[in-house]
């Protein structure tokens, strides 16, 4: 089974568009969906400032995902790994969750990353991923 992190980013763009193709990850069989608190929170607040229409679907979608354990200020990182002060929760939270991959569409802070396995986590775009599971 893969255990796979979504980010805020992810689960925004699921829930902002009905006929999202990152609706397929609810989908696909042998796959367990995780976020944190953190992410989720995120991703309502700025959904709910753009589109609060869609904020009960994020709401809904996030139900459906396991969420990870402990404080999101736990932001230890394995040694060398550079990134963005507010990315270190995620990447933190998906290293805690012992997921397999991390999906992000934040090629600015996550892009030297995409294809690499940072902290036992493969870090890709949504859209490398659901073309591997193709």
């Amino acid at each position: 089974m893969d255990r796979v992190f979504l980010d805020a980013n992810v689960l925004y763009a699921a829930a902002y568009r009905e006929g999202s193709p990152l609706r397929r990850l609810w989908q696909l069989p042998g796959m367990e969906l995780w976020t944190s608190g953190y992410a989720a929170a995120e991703a309502l607040g700025n959904l709910s400032e753009d589109h609060p229409e869609r904020a009960e679907e994020l709401r809904r979608l996030v139900s459906l995902l396991r969420m990870t354990t402990g404080e999101e200020g736990e932001a230890a990182l394995p040694e060398g790994v550079s990134i963005a002060d507010k990315d270190r929760p995620i990447l933190a939270a998906a290293i805690r969750a012992q997921a397999r991959y991390l999906l992000t569409g934040d090629k600015a802070h996550f892009g030297p990353y995409f294809g690499q396995v940072v902290g036992g986590v493969c870090i890709l775009t949504p859209a490398q991923f659901l073309a591997a599971k193709r």
